[in-house]
């Protein structure tokens, strides 16, 4: 381990880390209750993320009243305060613990695709149980799991070595080594719902709204020739633990259009989404565009607003 990881500005982060993993040795009824407390704590700090997630909620849940988004926001807070002990479990707790506080469902599904000997692209998104349904699923199946570097050095160390205790890590931008697992006939698991705006990336609608997506799912399953499946969780009331639901593999697909089908996969992730929405991420800043006319929908939470009104270097 680096000596630089112990520099006095991450200080603050091992103390945190070390919570963490007082929180693993606790029971799991103990832990739910812990991470309740913890959401709502979350809901009553001035966080921006707060705020994120009720314009989100609002944009994609019109329907809902005023009273019902609020009590979503809720909700959504105390998810969020159970996913910090999920990530205790998932970096400290045995594959035997885990396993058995999981259902999992469609395991079918995956065998069908490895016996055809192209692999297999599961694809899911960004909810709140995200870490723990992805450890859940390396117990029952080795697993490629693409992830992004946190930008804290102490959080991406600990991350990436312990998805490499349980799985094997890939890097968000090396299709290569995607490209090799699936050749090998092996699982390579991704969400690819969250804001892309580099190469490759199309508006797509997203809850009726255009946001700014990857369409690289496509591109690798065309390549590899890999099914693709949906892999959803969905955290069960009280101390019932988890269910996840690994998808049939999609018919057709990579189609004649990539837009097309990102859209068939943003239909079935809605679907998940409005079972279980307090689970969603919702504090990510989902709807960006690709273009400078694009709405403003975060206000004073919109990252890109200082730059936007910073001067501008002369020539």
């Amino acid at each position: 381990m680096r000596l630089g990881l112990f520099l006095p500005r991450y200080w603050a982060t091992w103390m945190g880390l070390w919570v963490l993993r007082v929180l693993e040795l606790l029971p799991f009824a103990a832990q739910r209750h812990v991470g309740s407390a913890l959401g709502g704590l979350i809901r009553r700090l001035p966080l921006a993320y707060v705020r994120i997630a009720r314009r989100n909620i609002q944009l994609c849940l019109p329907a809902l009243s005023p009273q019902q988004q609020d009590q979503l926001v809720v909700r959504h807070c105390q998810s969020l305060g159970m996913a910090l002990c999920e990530t205790a479990n998932t970096w400290w707790s045995s594959d035997q613990r885990v396993h058995a506080l999981a259902e999992v469902q469609g395991l079918e599904h995956l065998q069908a695709a490895f016996a055809k000997g192209r692999g297999a692209i599961l694809i899911g998104g960004h909810f709140t149980t995200i870490e723990i349904a992805t450890r859940i699923l390396g117990t029952v199946v080795p697993l490629n799991v693409v992830y992004r570097p946190m930008k804290n050095a102490v959080l991406s160390h600990i991350m990436f070595s312990n998805f490499s205790r349980h799985g094997k890590p890939i890097a968000h931008d090396d299709i290569r080594t995607m490209i090799r697992a699936l050749k090998n006939n092996e699982a390579v698991w991704y969400a690819p719902d969250q804001s892309y705006r580099n190469k490759g990336a199309a508006m797509v609608n997203f809850f009726g709204i255009p946001a700014a997506t990857t369409t690289a799912t496509s591109r690798l399953a065309r390549i590899s020739g890999a099914a693709v499946l949906t892999y959803f969780p969905e955290r069960l009331p009280g101390t019932a633990g988890y269910r996840v639901v690994i998808g049939p593999a999609f018919d057709n697909f990579p189609g004649a259009d990539a837009i097309s089908d990102v859209e068939r996969f943003n239909r079935l992730l809605e679907a998940q989404i409005r079972r279980v929405p307090e689970q969603y991420f919702w504090v990510h800043r989902r709807f960006k565009g690709l273009s400078d006319d694009y709405p403003d929908y975060y206000g004073r939470d919109s990252r890109n607003r200082a730059a936007a009104q910073s001067p501008k270097p002369t020539a």
